[in-house]
């Protein structure tokens, strides 16, 4: 193996995998427990049923070099309730933040701000002001990180999905 091709293999990525399964007790357990099993981690993991269907969609986003995401693309395909598994490469991703804020802070400059992030105000009461963005993780990410200075009373993330182009 030359040194190219090693690099390669050892490069640490960030994956997102879809799994449609058959909607059924226990399949969530199933590939948790896979992952879990073996040490590997899941950084993001949303599931929804498909409409019309009896199945579901998985969205997983996990880290690992190429050897590590070859292997659980295997291990996933020999779970009985999965049907499909892929591993995408070009894909948009979404991500959405709820925010609950004191009513004291500047509900102006939170507008403002939620707004560049595709976000706006939910609710409003007498305690607290509520709002919501959706956008690539990354920009969710800086986004709640901005918004920290605004002493975020809750943070609440969805988690990926994520959709090839």
């Amino acid at each position: 193996m030359n040194n190219f091709n090693h690099y390669y293999d050892t490069q640490i990525t960030r994956q997102v995998i879809s799994v449609i399964v058959i909607n059924e007790h226990n399949v969530l357990s199933r590939i948790v427990g896979l992952f879990s099993a073996r040490g590997y981690n899941i950084d993001s993991l949303t599931v929804a049923p498909i409409s019309g269907s009896e199945y579901s969609r998985m969205t997983i986003v996990t880290t690992g070099d190429k050897r590590i995401i070859d292997q659980i693309v295997k291990q996933l395909n020999k779970l009985i309730p999965v049907l499909k598994v892929n591993e995408h490469q070009n894909v948009i991703e979404k991500e959405t933040v709820l925010i609950k804020f004191p009513i004291d802070q500047p509900i102006s400059d939170i507008d403002v701000l939620a707004r560049a992030y595709n976000g706006h105000i939910q609710n409003v009461t007498d305690d607290a002001i509520v709002i919501s963005a959706t956008d690539a993780p990354s920009r969710i990410a800086n986004f709640t990180n901005i918004m920290s200075k605004f002493k975020p009373l809750e943070v609440v993330k969805s988690g990926v999905v994520a959709m090839e182009r």
